[in-house]
């Protein structure tokens, strides 16, 4: 298994099957629809793709090159035109720098953490973790993610009886440790996958049946299931009220199994295969498809977890070689296909790591953590694209002006979706919690 630098596995052998019943998001059995309303909501109809480069992508490469600093700073890699005039990438996304006019770039964006676990919480939930936290759990939420949050005060799209329902929060290829719902409950974890998009029999087993199977032969075997389990139920009932919402857990997982719209969703066999090559036909590129799929099917927040951009050796190496060859084309052709649907004033697409990398090339020819001073891509959801928003100085070591936070970043998510940031949330302890811990709307963007 691979690791990253602080020794905790990765798992890059996916795996398949009840994930969630040890907490790591719902699996069959314990699916159950978010709560769909809110007063303090007042719901916009956006929704968020979140592409999580986990490890850190080194946006000194991607985003915001130095190309007059000195050699030990500026690295390999020089800036090339996009279509904004003004605007200069990396010369390794060719691709992305085609469609800058439907992102923006928060060149002026920064945190005071340099450490994987802390920082994934942070950027994954807009508060940094407290005293107590364990990033070796799974999942390690002190306070819920966006998803979860999104879940609570949005619930799925609504769909039609004969058509049925999708969840409202599903991670891909895997899920996150800080992907959870905290105090917020099962109700409000998501749907973890578990399975690469990319596998020529990629399939959700944990959600419904092989696709040939139809929906008529699913409620058949919820019959016969109900029919051998009847006096057990009954008893289990009776002796304790758990049972009762287990089968309540039960009966929902199986009306999504039976749901035509979420059998659809997954399947991304249906989509064209010029469409999947363009993509790229690795586990990013079809996790970015299969996050437009479930977006345009309904689903409320989809989280993309890619691993491994910790480039502490061969940084350059590894963007040429393998990272940014499925970056390139994965992000480029989501905002692109998102674009030709008409889909993308309504959805809110966010990438970005956790950090980024050292202004300072290391030894090994690598860049280590650096959270004082990154930029992150966003667009679409009725922000304005093909923008730069703050700077950083000369070597990228920090932002000129007071850097944007997290903090900041997911103040305008929830703005843009019709969340208030400053509804609070009861702790079991009964104590008030904020969805956002301060933070400003980035007006810039708007």
């Amino acid at each position: 298994m691979a690791r990253f630098c602080d020794g905790l596995a990765r798992r890059d052998m996916l795996r398949i099957g009840a994930a969630s019943f040890f907490g790591y998001g719902l699996t069959l059995p314990q699916l159950l629809a978010a709560e769909r309303h809110d007063e303090a909501a007042h719901d916009t109809g956006v929704s968020l793709i979140y592409v999580f480069l986990k490890g850190g992508l080194s946006t000194i490469d991607t985003w915001d090159l130095k190309p007059h600093a000195p050699a030990e700073f500026r690295g390999e890699f020089s800036p090339i035109k996009s279509k904004i005039p003004g605007i200069d990438v990396g010369e390794l996304i060719p691709q992305i720098a085609g469609e800058a006019d439907k992102f923006s770039l928060l060149r002026g964006f920064g945190h005071k953490n340099s450490d994987h676990g802390p920082a994934d919480h942070y950027m994954l939930t807009g508060y940094f973790p407290v005293a107590g936290f364990n990033p070796s759990l799974m999942p390690n939420n002190q306070r819920p993610a966006f998803g979860s949050i999104i879940a609570r005060e949005l619930g799925a799209a609504s769909h039609d009886a004969k058509s049925g329902t999708v969840p409202p929060y599903v991670t891909l290829p895997t899920m996150h440790n800080s992907a959870g719902a905290a105090y917020l409950g099962a109700t409000c974890a998501p749907l973890a996958i578990e399975a690469d998009p990319s596998a020529p029999d990629f399939a959700v087993p944990d959600l419904m049946p092989p696709l040939s199977v139809r929906a008529d032969r699913v409620a058949a075997r919820h019959e016969l299931l109900a029919q051998a389990d009847r006096f057990q139920k009954s008893a289990e009932a009776k002796a304790n009220k758990a049972a009762g919402t287990l089968s309540v857990f039960r009966e929902k997982a199986f009306d999504l199994m039976s749901s035509p719209a979420a059998k659809q969703a997954f399947n991304i066999h249906a989509e064209p295969e010029k469409l999947r090559d363009a993509y790229g036909r690795n586990t990013l590129g079809q996790s970015c498809l299969m996050a437009r799929r479930l977006v345009e099917a309904g689903v409320r927040c989809v989280t993309i977890e890619h691993s491994n951009w910790d480039t502490h050796d061969g940084n350059f190496a590894s963007l040429k070689k393998t990272l940014l060859p499925q970056l390139d084309p994965a992000m480029a052709t989501l905002f692109r296909d998102l674009s030709d649907r008409g889909m993308l004033e309504k959805t809110l697409v966010l990438v970005t790591g956790e950090f980024g990398r050292t202004p300072r090339i290391n030894k090994n020819a690598g860049r280590d953590h650096w959270g004082p001073s990154f930029t992150v891509a966003i667009g679409g959801g009725g922000l304005k694209g093909g923008r730069v928003i703050g700077a950083s100085d000369e070597r990228a070591e920090k932002p000129i002006d007071a850097p944007h936070g997290p903090e900041d970043l997911a103040t305008t998510i929830f703005h843009q979706l019709g969340i208030n940031p400053n509804k609070e949330f009861l702790t079991p302890e009964g104590r008030p919690v904020k969805v956002v811990n301060g933070g400003r709307v980035i007006r810039e963007l708007l």
